[in-house]
């Protein structure tokens, strides 16, 4: 028996990744049994000699779209301009991400088309995001980016148009991805076998994310919307369930009038909220 994980997906066949070598198996019958389906991205124990799914370990994260699970990293590729950078989509995203138990990353691209005065914008958007614990790249000098994804699992998301391909083929040169087209290429187009996949590129492991592209928060309470906001569990109110809304003494309006916490962030989250 040996240990790996599930990296593709078509119908009731699963590629299972190992330390040598890549197995195609199928899941034994008793998954059908448990009301268990086995996703991309499972850390599965398999039956090398008859290709089957003996195990699957508990998840750590887990996606309705695509349906796929164990995910390090949620890269937010992000548009400076064509489209404009749209702080409610991006923060939105950031919620999604943490509420499914996924860290986000964020990169910034199109940085060629914004001027010196829009440049100290996005320089104090980088700081801030960074300050409360998410990772923040420029795709104008990749390396940091390439290194802090090496070996790990990803989902690609950000609107369309940000630049997604674009960033991919300049990770990875080999994967010659048309600018617009990397939902096709990676599996999701209207012309393409629909399955899941994560695809390597340049050391670490990609899949696609059609969901966060028209997300809804809804389904969330308003208190786990208001515990996805990282800066906010950095400040103590005098209630302890305070919403930061309406309440008097909030130390997170404090702030925010303070400049400490981004007013757009503090707005978006009020909108999130008010539903």
């Amino acid at each position: 028996m040996l240990t790996g994980r599930i990296v593709k997906n078509i119908s009731n066949s699963y590629v299972v990744k190992t330390k040598d070598k890549d197995y195609t198996c199928t899941p034994r019958g008793k998954f059908r049994d448990m009301g268990l389906t086995p996703l991309v991205g499972d850390i599965v124990e398999i039956d090398e000699e008859n290709n089957y799914i003996l195990k699957i370990e508990k998840r750590k994260n887990e996606l309705d779209r695509p349906r796929i699970s164990n995910i390090d990293y949620a890269l937010i590729v992000t548009s400076m301009k064509k489209p404009d950078i749209s702080l409610n989509l991006l923060d939105k995203e950031i919620s999604s991400i943490i509420l499914s138990g996924i860290a986000p990353v964020i990169c910034f691209t199109k940085i060629d088309l914004i001027n010196d005065e829009e440049k100290k914008d996005l320089e104090q958007l980088i700081k801030y995001y960074k300050g409360i614990g998410i990772e923040t790249f420029t795709n104008d000098f990749l390396e940091p980016l390439r290194k802090y994804l090496k070996g790990h699992y990803i989902v690609l998301t950000g609107q369309t148009g940000a630049g997604k391909s674009s960033l991919i083929n300049r990770l990875d040169p080999t994967k010659h991805i048309e600018v617009g087209e990397i939902s096709i290429a990676l599996g999701r187009g209207r012309h393409t076998t629909r399955h899941t996949e994560f695809h390597e590129v340049d050391g670490f492991y990609i899949a696609d994310t059609p969901g966060f592209s028209s997300l809804d928060l809804t389904k969330y309470s308003k208190e786990d919307i208001r515990d996805s906001f990282l800066e906010f569990r950095n400040f103590e109110c005098e209630y302890r369930d305070c919403m930061h809304i309406k309440e008097e003494k909030c130390e997170i309006k404090s702030k925010v009038n303070e400049g400490i916490i981004l007013k757009s962030r503090y707005e978006n989250y009020c909108n999130f909220i008010s539903r």
